[in-house]
This record gives C-alpha cells, sequence and structure tokens, in this order.
C-alpha cells in the first residue's frame, strides 16, 4: 500500500479538511494566495457529495422563484466564468421546461423568471419553442394536453473531474493534497496553533494506518454533511440535514434525449429532470432525508427506483423502461442546513453557512457552482488567524488553459475538446501515457486510465472506474468485461498486482453492486 502521509510538513499555515468540490476551491485559493496549505480527505477525493451531484453548473431558478436574486446572480455569473476558462470541463447544455394545459408552471410566469436570468448572464438565452417543434425534437413524449414548451441555457460538468482538475490547480502552485488522509483529534495548543492529529487510512482496517500530528494556523472543515463531526461546540450552530438525491443511467438508445428536459414529477410536482450525460441518459433527481452512516457508501432505495421509472414512464409513453434497462445509479447526501421549520427537503435552503470556532472554520450547505465564491469567503472569515492575507485578484482565472498543441489524427474533436477542458497543463503528458485509442462503447481513451493510475492518487480501483472515469456507471455490469483487459494493459503502472489485483477486483465490485446499480434485496 502507499504511504499517504509521506511528504507532510510538521507546520501549516492552512489545513483543509474535506477533498470535495468546496475544500479543493479553499485550498486552491489559499495556495494562490501564497499559503502553505495541506488538504486531507479521508476518502477519495469527490468520494462523497462532489462526484454524486446532478452534474448540473446552473444559477437555480428555484432561488430566482423564492425571490434569493443575490444567489441566483452570483451563480449565473459563476456559471459564466466557468464556461469559458474550462470548455470541455464545463459545457453549455440546453434545457427544456415543457408546458401543459393547467398545469404549473405556466410559460407567462416561467419566461417572466428567465428575462431575469439572462439579465444576469447578460445573454438572452430563452425562447419559445412550438408544440410541434417540440414533439419533433423529442418524439415519443408525452403530448396530452402540451400546449408549448420553453428553451433556455444553463451549463453541465463532470464533478469528480471538476474537483481533479481544481486541485490539480492548487497542486501547481504548490499545495500539499492527501486522499485516504483522516484527520482526527483537534485540539488548541502552543502559539494558539491547531494540533490535528492525521490517519493513514489507504487500507480498509482503520485501525491499522499509520499516524502523525500537524499543526497549522487555520483549519477548514470542508467536510460538508460530515462538517458536525469536528465541531468544538454544537451552540448557537444550526443544525445539518442530510439530503439524499438518486439518478439512474439508462442506455441512450432506452431513451434517446438531446436536451435537459426538466418536468414536474406526477405524484408530488416536484421539479425533475432527465438530460444526456457521456452517452447515456441519466433521470433524476429523488429528494429525501438520509438517516443511514454517512461513512457508509449511500444506496438508491426501491421506492426512489419506481418514483424515477413513473416520472419517465409519464414523460415519454413511446419509450417505456424497465428495471432491465437501468446500466447504474447514484445517490448524493446533499449537506443542507435546515431551517428547524419543518419544511419538506425540497423546500429547505441550499444556501451555505460559515462557523468560526476561533480558526476551526466550517462550512455547510452551498451549490457546486459557487464554489469559488464561497471558498473566498471561508478564507476571509479566517482571515484573523493569519495576519495579512491578501486573496488574488477576484478577476484572475481559477483554471489554465490547455496548452495550443494540435488534435491527434486519432482522437475526435469532441472528445479534444474534452481532455483539454478535462486535463488543463498535464495534456500533452497524458497524450504520451498510453495508448490514444478509445475504450468500447465510450469516448475514454486507454491513456487516461495509464495518466490516472500514475497521477492522480489512484489507491483503489473503484477511484479509478468511479471517480477518475465513469467506466463502473456507464458500462453494463460497472465495467466487469473490462477488468481482465485493464490488468493486461496497466499491469506496468498499477500499484496492484497478482492477488492484490483480484482482491481490488472483487471489493469494486462489492461496491458497485451494492451502491451503484439496483437496490440488493434483504435475505
Amino acid at each position: 500500500m502507499t504511504d499517504q502521509l509521506s511528504g507532510i510538513a510538521d507546520h501549516y499555515d492552512v489545513l483543509v479538511i474535506g477533498g470535495g468540490i468546496t475544500g479543493a476551491g479553499v485550498v486552491r485559493e489559499a495556495t494562490a494566495a501564497g499559503l502553505k496549505t495541506l488538504l486531507v480527505e479521508q476518502k477519495d477525493y469527490a468520494w462523497g457529495t462532489s462526484s454524486r451531484s446532478s452534474k448540473m453548473v446552473h444559477g437555480g431558478l428555484r432561488y430566482l422563484a423564492t425571490g434569493h436574486l443575490g444567489l441566483t446572480r452570483d451563480a449565473v455569473r459563476e456559471r459564466q466564468r466557468m464556461l469559458e476558462e474550462a470548455p470541455g470541463l464545463v459545457d453549455r447544455m440546453r434545457y427544456v421546461m415543457p408546458h401543459y394545459r393547467k398545469r404549473f408552471p405556466g410559460p407567462r410566469l416561467f419566461r417572466l423568471l428567465l428575462r431575469i436570468y439572462d439579465f444576469f448572464a447578460g445573454e438572452k438565452y430563452q425562447h419559445a419553442i412550438p408544440r410541434s417543434e417540440m414533439l419533433q425534437w423529442l418524439p415519443g413524449m408525452n403530448d396530452d394536453g402540451l400546449l408549448a414548451a420553453t428553451g433556455f441555457s444553463d451549463a453541465v460538468t463532470e464533478d469528480a473531474r471538476l474537483v481533479i482538475r481544481v486541485l490539480a490547480e492548487a497542486e501547481a502552485l504548490g499545495a500539499h493534497i492527501r486522499n485516504y488522509v483522516k484527520a482526527g483529534d483537534i485540539a488548541k495548543g502552543e502559539a494558539g496553533h491547531w494540533q490535528v492529529t492525521l490517519q493513514d487510512r489507504s487500507d480498509d482496517n482503520p485501525e491499522q494506518g499509520p499516524a502523525r500530528m500537524v499543526t497549522a494556523k487555520l483549519v477548514i472543515n470542508a467536510t460538508g454533511a460530515w462538517a458536525d463531526r469536528l465541531w468544538h461546540n454544537r451552540d448557537g450552530k444550526d443544525t445539518l440535514r442530510p439530503l439524499r438525491g438518486s439518478h439512474l443511467i439508462v442506455p441512450f438508445d432506452k431513451l434517446p434525449i438531446s436536451v435537459s428536459l426538466t418536468l414536474m414529477h406526477p405524484d408530488d410536482g416536484r421539479a425533475t429532470f432527465i438530460y444526456p450525460w457521456l452517452g447515456r441518459t441519466v433521470i433524476g433527481t429523488t429528494d429525501l432525508d438520509h438517516s443511514p452512516d454517512l461513512d457508509i457508501e449511500p444506496v438508491i432505495s426501491r421506492d426512489e427506483v419506481t418514483y424515477l421509472l413513473r416520472m419517465a414512464a409519464n414523460a415519454f409513453p413511446g419509450y417505456p423502461l424497465t428495471e432491465a434497462d437501468v446500466l447504474s445509479s447514484w445517490s448524493g447526501v446533499r449537506p443542507v442546513v435546515s431551517s428547524g421549520k419543518g419544511l419538506s427537503p425540497s423546500s429547505e435552503s441550499r444556501e451555505h453557512v460559515i462557523w468560526n470556532e476561533d480558526g476551526l472554520v466550517s462550512v455547510a450547505g452551498g451549490k457546486l457552482t459557487t464554489f469559488r465564491l464561497i471558498a473566498r469567503e471561508v478564507l476571509a472569515t479566517g482571515s484573523s488567524q493569519l495576519g495579512q492575507i491578501d486573496l488574488i485578484s477576484d478577476d484572475l482565472p481559477v483554471f489554465q488553459p490547455a496548452p495550443a498543441i494540435p488534435r491527434p489524427a486519432s482522437v475526435r474533436h469532441l472528445t479534444w475538446r474534452r481532455l483539454q477542458g478535462q486535463y488543463g497543463a498535464d495534456l500533452p503528458g497524458l497524450l504520451e501515457a498510453g495508448p490514444l485509442e478509445e475504450i468500447a462503447g465510450t469516448d475514454v481513451l486507454w491513456a487516461e486510465l495509464h495518466w490516472s493510475v500514475r497521477h492522480e492518487a489512484v489507491v483503489h480501483l473503484d477511484d479509478l472506474l468511479l471517480r477518475r472515469t465513469r467506466l463502473g456507471l456507464i458500462l453494463p455490469a460497472g465495467a466487469k468485461a473490462l477488468l481482465p483487459e485493464m490488468e493486461q494493459r496497466l499491469v506496468d503502472d498499477m500499484p496492484w498486482s497478482g492477488r492484490q489485483w483480484q482482491a481490488e477486483c472483487a471489493r469494486y465490485l462489492a461496491i458497485w453492486r451494492g451502491a451503484y446499480y439496483l437496490p440488493v434485496e434483504a435475505g
């Protein structure tokens, strides 16, 4: 196994706990400001919410509808920023809202909201879509009572790769980052610095990993739904309410759709959606209280599967789906800060909250889209622990562009755009890492697997197949049929061999079957 504590210094200006998108944003902003910074994540980068979101980079029309103009404005502007800085990682996607007779929302109200949305973006995207045109775009769609539709624009990302890209930018600036390192005891020590015990968790037995202590002037608790575990004092703090959102993935030919279709669920009127992603079709999402242990992979329930398939069947009676059509699923736990007013899960605010305990700064809630703004606010909150701190100019980019090199003839144009966005400055190294040959049934190159295993802190097989790539989600049976070829091709790069490889395969397939497919029936 790897030594995850190797190379970690004794003292840092800033210690960031949590390797999701919020933690990644903080470590990047802190390092860019010249602060000596370490980030640790107890599992894999983006293991939690940040690899299991709905993949949407959007302004949040729901916030606009409830009067949160500032939140919507900030999110729309950050969306525009990412579209410009990281094309191929964050891409524009066309959204469509159909309007049905005597159903919410009507076209007038919806288009009024979109005018404000477009105003914040500085461009006009909304447009009316006649009924006849809608049915040409989406054959098989439910046309009973369909009046027309409204088209608008938002964006989509590969959320786990977004985290990896932000961490790579931070590392290029000098940050130290480690996955499979758990932050344990946190206490104030000499000179007012925080003392934090770190333990190597790369072994599945949590009692056996080596441990050591580091000190830091400022500790950022960016653990999301786990944030209250590190609080020293709960007095006066809000309650975290973990909410689960689950999704299904089906083959594109089972439900061919080229836009993100927003729909009101026939049972409860919640906004749901169907959209294209990585050559497949995603159906989502649910919004339920999540009570199981947060350290265990969240799992879609039988009721959630039924709920999502019913939504799809109502929307597309011409494409009847069954559980046999499902390739995979994913469930993410949203770190929502509860209002304490007994609201339904979907009525709770998604705004972030920051708490400061004398330099132990915790953050929870918030949107993927606004991770950069949240990171800057978190550091500003803890700045008194650091003396003089000068965050970099708000105008400077997060993402450095990929080098201007010619596209290899064997790489398709859309794949090239994706590679530029996802790998940035690492693109030349990626092209040298292995064959520029697509894995069958995907646009993922074998070179990407070679690169990830060598350079992207892959400790376990699920890191590679569920987060560095999404092969485990988009290929049948979690890409089980690909494993023998992977062993042959990656033998010189993999950290596992012989019995270790077999153990990793068994471990990965158990994770996939238990948490990324359909519910396992009891008994």
